[in-house]
């Protein structure tokens, strides 16, 4: 017995330093505290709670501090007398939406603005940490702030003041390992990176409890997912695992001779993908085996009848990426949304809203899109046990909204409040 039972204590110390050694993925901003005793009451309200049920009308939901403390429906939850009631009646409570795609772009007042438009959490998936020094020093009101630090590439980059080169399986690791104790709770592989050293990649940040996320041009898709990647950015990461394998190794080729090729590329060769193939089927099969996570960022590749420099080809493509969007989530695959944060069909300010709109627009109903927008984003954040959705225990990030979105996604741009912590805005 004492030899297993030395064995045993061996692996439980194991296990123990791993988990002391898995940091909390958390936001690198600080966020108000309210009030620990403050209780608001929202009341009246059709909460969509984030996990995908049906809606609760006439809902009542009770934050004390920064936390939701109980939902139900009116006349089934009394509201504590020292309450500070919201008449909600008429408009729709949601979580506060997540973004898996943001870019600062040295846009220092972006994030604020994204916020006043409901998205209380961002990610950006390839800036080096610093460059939002600025922003988190901001006297607005910021969305939680999740970071990967700059993407892994090797050379030539396409984006040098964004890329961090790694040559080999140590640099590899030893960039991940710094970039996490930095606060990173994500890392992007970027299209050159090899597929042998995204599988270190995966390897390294997976033993820090930290998620993996790429961008592809070089790399078939499913070669990445089963080296081990988490989410795949962009629906046109897909385009060589769709090609045939002739077709593909051109793109391949144009991609190593010239980065920018990619930029005129992708539309050429999304034209031409043939969606009932028979290798389509597998790819989709193994999206959803795996749950990869699936930021589509479609609103930035939208090229619409009419739109300057615009031809058949570049409409035919993007219509293609819609269908393909619409059957991962058939298939079962997880589809989040990610702003990309300037696209050309909205505002600034309004990308992520325009990402929702063609998300139902590539066949996802609007609570699938809700869904995607909240509790799957959160997931894919590694967050979900304390944000996404709105249920008791979990953090105060809500937002109200005028009219149904589930008859009609746009009404998310008829916002009325945003709550971030517990504490509401003062002004949305």
């Amino acid at each position: 017995m004492k030899p297993f039972v030395g064995i045993l204590c061996v692996l439980l110390f194991a296990v123990n330093v791993t988990a002391q050694r898995r940091p909390t993925l958390r936001e690198i901003n600080a966020v108000a505290q309210p009030k620990p005793q403050r209780i608001t009451a929202i009341v009246g309200a059709t909460l969509i709670d984030g996990r995908g049920g049906a809606p609760v009308r006439d809902a009542v939901v009770l934050v004390q501090g920064a936390k939701i403390l109980a939902v139900g429906k009116r006349g089934a939850l009394a509201v504590p007398r020292n309450a500070d009631v919201i008449a909600a009646e008429g408009l729709t409570l949601l979580p506060g939406l997540i973004d898996a795609h943001f870019h600062l772009d040295g846009d220092d007042g972006l994030p604020a603005l994204f916020l006043q438009h409901g998205i209380t959490a961002v990610r950006d998936p390839g800036a080096w940490i610093e460059a939002y020094d600025k922003v988190r020093q901001s006297a607005q009101p910021l969305p939680r702030l999740f970071l990967a630090g700059p993407h892994l590439d090797n050379a030539p980059p396409a984006y040098s003041a964004d890329a961090f080169i790694v040559r080999d399986a140590e640099e590899t690791r030893l960039a991940i390992n710094r970039f996490i104790e930095q606060g990173a709770s994500a890392i992007k592989v970027y299209f050159r990176l090899p597929l042998g050293l995204m599988r270190v990649a995966a390897e390294t940040a997976h033993a820090r409890g930290v998620p993996v996320t790429a961008h592809l041009e070089l790399v078939n898709a499913d070669d990445a997912i089963r080296a081990g990647v988490d989410g795949i950015e962009h629906i046109t990461s897909f385009g060589t695992s769709l090609l045939l394998p002739r077709e593909a190794e051109q793109y391949r080729l144009s991609i190593l001779a010239d980065n920018n090729a990619r930029r005129e590329g992708r539309y050429k060769m999304w034209s031409t993908i043939d969606l009932d193939a028979p290798r389509v089927k597998p790819l989709l099969q193994l999206l959803a085996q795996r749950g990869t996570f699936v930021s589509p960022t479609l609103a930035v590749f939208e090229k619409q009848p009419g739109d300057k420099d615009a031809t058949d080809m570049h409409v035919r493509a993007f219509a293609q990426m819609l269908k393909f969007t619409g059957m991962i989530k058939r298939a079962g695959g997880r589809i989040v949304v990610g702003s990309h944060s300037s696209v050309p069909h909205a505002e600034r300010g309004e990308a992520y809203l325009r990402e929702l709109e063609l998300l139902v627009a590539s066949g996802l109903t609007p609570m699938e899109a809700l869904q995607a927008a909240t509790l799957e984003n959160a997931r894919f954040f590694r967050i979900d046990d304390r944000l996404g959705s709105i249920e008791p225990g979990k953090l105060a990030d809500l937002i109200l909204v005028a009219g149904d979105p589930l008859a009609d996604i746009t009404v998310l741009r008829r916002l009325q409040r945003v709550m971030l912590n517990g504490n509401w805005l003062a002004s949305a």
